[in-house]
Parts: C-alpha cells; sequence; structure tokens
C-alpha cells in the first residue's frame, strides 16, 4: 500500500511539474503583465478573440489566460424548451469557433461587470454585447459571461467561462445592464 501511495505522490508531482513548466514556458513570451491584474486578465480575454473579418488572432495568448483543464461552456437552447451546454478546453474553442470568427468579423465588448470575490477566487458575471465589425453601431448578439478566476498569487487564471445569449424569451436583466 505504501508502495501505491509513494508512486501516486511522484507521479502526482511529476504532472503539476511539467504543467508549472509549460506556463513558465509561454509566460517567456511576455504574456505576464496581460495578467497581471483582474481588469487587464478580463480585458485581454475580450480583446484576443475580437478582431476584424480576416485578422488572425493570437491564441497562444488566448491559452495564457486559462488554467490547465479550464473549460469553456456554452448554454443554450436545444429544441422546444430544453436548454444544455457543451464543454470545451481552450484547444476546442479554437478549434471550433477559431476560423468562424476570422471568417465573419467578431467583437466582444463587456459592457457590465458584477464581480464577487472571497480570498484568491473571483467569480465576475460579464455581460456583453457582440458586433461583426468595430464600426458596427448595433450588436448582433448579447449574453452574459459567467467566469471563475484564481488569483495564484502571481497572476489571475481563469477557470471557466460558462455563458448564454440573450434571447427574446431570455432577455438581460437590468441587474446587469449598464444605467441608461
Amino acid at each position: 500500500m505504501k508502495k501505491h501511495t509513494l508512486l501516486f505522490v511522484f507521479i502526482t508531482t511529476l504532472i503539476f511539474g511539467l504543467q508549472l513548466h509549460a506556463q513558465e514556458k509561454i509566460d517567456t513570451l511576455g504574456y505576464s503583465a496581460n495578467v497581471s491584474t483582474l481588469d487587464k486578465t478580463l480585458l485581454t480575454l475580450y480583446n484576443v478573440i475580437s478582431g476584424e473579418k480576416g485578422e488572425a488572432r493570437n491564441w497562444e495568448l488566448f491559452k495564457h489566460l486559462f488554467k490547465p483543464n479550464a473549460k469553456l461552456i456554452p448554454s443554450g437552447k436545444l429544441t422546444g424548451a430544453n436548454y444544455d451546454v457543451r464543454y470545451l478546453s481552450p484547444d476546442d474553442y479554437i478549434n471550433t469557433s477559431g476560423q468562424w470568427l476570422v471568417d465573419n468579423g467578431f467583437f466582444e465588448k463587456e459592457i457590465y461587470r458584477k464581480k464577487e470575490q472571497f480570498g484568491n477566487i473571483t467569480h465576475v458575471f460579464s455581460t456583453y454585447e457582440a458586433y461583426k465589425s468595430k464600426a458596427d453601431e448595433t450588436p448582433f448578439m448579447r449574453g452574459i459571461n459567467s467566469i471563475q478566476l484564481l488569483f495564484d498569487g502571481t497572476r489571475w487564471w481563469i477557470i471557466n467561462i460558462y455563458w448564454t445569449q440573450e434571447t427574446p424569451e431570455n432577455t438581460i436583466p437590468n441587474t446587469y445592464l449598464p444605467d441608461n
């Protein structure tokens, strides 16, 4: 039993060390400033997926925002009255949505934020508007991102983003909209 416990501890320590090494390697790209504060982390999240039609996104910076095993969780109505979710890794998101963002143009802009924090964990309800171009005056979509973050003492990490779009049946409450 002790051999199994020691082996488990060794393997866990090795995996954790490899994850830290991978995270440190990405930091050499100069992305540390993008995650030094909560505001910078969220601004980077919105900026890195935004761009005009044909404009490449910086997917290395996008991945740098997320703790290993983080999830992006879109939710929406399937058929009838049922809602469901999909669980995506940052790489899954890039593979399923990355080309669409480039092909169509996409700008997501935070218009309101409600933050709750306890110790090193933070939850942000971030209301967004989405546009096809920076020049557009009317959003084609709105919704709320529920973002969970961790501050590890050095930098901010996104743990999960769970979101849903506004629909005619599910409008964003005034509580989560800026004052007019």
